[in-house]
């Protein structure tokens, strides 16, 4: 347990330590898109499962074309067909795309390259070869080999080709249960009236959109006042229901901050509570069992610079999936100079060529935010960047 400032690495370090992977779980595929395989995966089937024509037209024997060089047509297969039968080598057969090529045919020419006169097929393809247009049974992949290993994302091709591998059920690691707990007697609900002394409400709507992306839906979002008997019994019906808690506001040292209190009271073992940075320097994180605990400062652009440098890592650790923000070092478009002691992370807006920082960096304005496509990183032993020198940037996420 620490109480004292530390680093923005050492947090970082610390979280990654303390977080580890869900454990699996079985679930149709047509909701596991976008999680992370907990086992390697098999073929049920060969892919193709028969000798498959790809084109539209007439299934031969190249030899028997070659002998007869007209052949009788003699029948059709459409696709999804489950009649078997064996063609003669001076017979053709209309055919047509995924279906099954028959018995004796080895090679499909396609509609545009033919005549047909009477029943009889005259091809009219000087490029055609013994094969030509015919998906050989097992040619994507054989029944019983590895499809797809352990710790591979489901993207939407994964579960295209493990779907046609006749899967239907996979092991993954399923996303985590978040709940989200505002404090602070001073918020008002966006659509209500608003009095004197109180602000609207804008964290869980950042924050919501936020996890939205990472395809985290269900989050529960509890309110609590500003009194330590209420936040403890919130956070205790939150940890119930959750495998992470955020809660914004009142993680800082004052009368009214009872974010530290209340985790101790609910057993929640403090990992480090103050990080060396800007903004966002209030920062908890704490562990109770296998649930983690953060508490983000009540300011908005606080609370999402602290979610996207520490939550975001965190939450892609428990699905065993790679969440990080894109790391990259690029020119700065002017000077920037800092206090020293303070790692700072900035609003900027990276052009492709240069990164520049936005107006209103104040840690209550979101304004700057909303147009922000990265943040810039200034190291917390550096004062001054002179315009040109690269500078860190970490990439926002905007889908």
């Amino acid at each position: 347990m620490s109480s004292e400032f530390i680093h923005v690495a050492e947090a970082k370090r610390l979280i990654g330590e303390n977080i580890s992977s869900l454990p699996p779980v079985k679930m149709l595929l047509e909701n596991a898109a976008g999680m992370v395989l907990a086992e390697d995966i098999f073929s049920k089937t060969d892919i193709p499962p028969f000798n498959q024509s790809s084109m539209d037209g007439y299934a031969l024997n190249f030899e028997g074309l070659k002998t007869h060089e007209n052949l009788e047509i003699n029948g059709e297969v459409p696709a999804g067909s489950g009649t078997q039968f064996t063609m003669p080598p001076q017979n053709a057969i209309r055919i047509f795309t995924g279906a099954p090529v028959p018995e004796g045919a080895d090679t499909v020419v396609m509609q545009e390259k033919v005549k047909v006169i009477a029943k009889v097929l005259q091809v009219d393809d000087p490029k055609l070869t013994a094969g030509s247009n015919v998906r050989m049974k097992g040619s994507e992949i054989r029944s019983g080999d590895l499809a797809m290993k352990k710790n591979t994302l489901l993207s939407p091709a994964a579960a295209g080709f493990i779907s046609g591998a006749g899967i239907n059920e996979v092991l993954v690691y399923p996303r985590p249960a978040v709940s989200i707990i505002l404090t602070g007697d001073e918020l008002c609900k966006p659509g209500e009236p608003l009095k004197y002394g109180q602000v609207y409400e804008s964290n869980s709507y950042s924050l919501l959109a936020a996890l939205k992306l990472l395809h985290i839906d269900g989050v529960k979002v509890y309110t609590a006042e500003d009194r330590l008997e209420t936040l403890i019994k919130v956070l205790n019906e939150a940890l119930e229901h959750s495998d992470a808690v955020l809660l914004t506001g009142g993680v800082s040292v004052g009368d009214y901050d009872f974010v530290v209190s209340a985790a101790s009271a609910n057993g929640v073992s403090q990992i480090f509570h103050k990080i060396r940075q800007k903004p966002g320097k209030p920062f908890y994180f704490g562990k109770k069992e296998n649930k983690s605990i953060f508490g983000l400062p009540g300011n908005p652009a606080s609370v999402l610079s602290c979610f996207y440098e520490y939550v975001l890592p965190a939450l892609g650790r428990m699905s065993n999936h790679q969440s990080e923000l894109v790391k990259l070092m690029v020119p700065s478009s002017e000077k920037f100079i800092k206090t020293s002691g303070l790692s700072q992370f900035l609003k900027g807006f990276y052009d492709g060529a240069a990164v520049s920082q936005l107006n209103a960096q104040e840690s209550f304005r979101l304004s700057s935010f909303a147009k922000a496509n990265c943040l810039i990183l200034l190291d917390a032993d550096r004062t001054e960047y002179s315009a040109g020198e690269l500078v860190e940037i970490h990439l926002l996420p905007s889908s």
